[in-house]
């Protein structure tokens, strides 16, 4: 099932629902919310009113999530272009809940920042029991001058609009294996990162079990796995987001998010 929170035809007020085909079906009651979903685990198929997904704008598909966790350098071909050595241990950021967007709506940068770059994600979705309920696309979006000068990355990494992610979640039950889909970034339509989750140095499932040590993780909660190599920090020259550009990052089976630098 491919869960969706979406603004139908000429409405601002936001519905819940499933993807289905070319079409998005909302859940029976307005009461019903991804989130819900999440929570109880419920697979049953939506059957409330039907329209065209391109008809519909998508939200991010849990608005304002309780927790957003980060993890820097897991991937190996990312801990090779940056010069480090594989990390012993996941290495765990967060991004506030107001970094949280939309697919497909515009990023913001703010005026203090003036490399902005981009990190294509797999994100995974806690449901019920702190266990996997599904997967989703994000950009890890990263101020790399506040990273570089500022020992925590609070502000580097969780900016509002820092976190577009989306389109839908897709359910566990529908990805055999999220440790081998492919991920690619395109920048302006140019091919910026292309790999495969099978590069992951701590996948999903260790991930979940490593941040629960500590920390409960409750539905909804989102897990950024880090980014494959081939950011813009790491070209030569680099190359930083300006105003206008449009970053696509896509996963196999998971859908394509896109968004302009604004």
């Amino acid at each position: 099932m491919r869960l969706t929170t979406f603004l139908p035809p000429g409405s601002d007020r936001p519905c819940a629902g499933e993807i289905r085909g070319e079409e998005v079906i909302a859940f029976a009651t307005e009461r019903e919310t991804v989130l819900e979903r999440l929570r109880t685990g419920d697979l049953a198929p939506a059957a409330g009113d039907s329209h065209p997904v391109s008809e519909v704008t998508l939200l991010a598909p849990v608005p304002r999530p309780r927790a957003i966790f980060g993890i820097g350098l897991n991937y190996a071909s990312h801990a090779a272009e940056q010069g480090s050595e594989p990390p012993e241990f996941p290495i765990v950021f967060t991004k506030l809940p107001s970094s949280s967007a939309p697919p497909n709506g515009p990023v913001t940068c703010p005026a203090v920042v003036k490399r902005l770059d981009y990190e294509g994600e797999l994100a995974v979705v806690i449901g019920a029991g702190g266990r996997i309920a599904g997967y989703a696309v994000a950009d890890d979006v990263s101020a790399r001058d506040l990273q570089r000068r500022e020992p925590q990355w609070t502000r580097a990494k969780g900016a509002d609009g820092f976190c577009p992610w989306g389109p839908w979640i897709t359910t566990a039950d529908e990805v055999p294996d999220a440790e081998d889909l492919q991920i690619t970034t395109h920048v302006n339509g140019e091919l910026r990162q292309d790999a495969s989750t099978s590069d992951l140095i701590f996948g999903p499932q260790q991930l979940v079990d490593f941040i629960a040590e500590t920390c409960t993780l409750e539905a909804g909660d989102l897990i950024l796995t880090g980014t494959p190599s081939g950011v813009g920090m790491s070209m030569d020259p680099r190359r930083f987001l300006a105003a206008g550009d449009t970053v696509r990052i896509e996963i196999e089976s998971l859908g394509a998010i896109e968004h302009v630098i604004a």
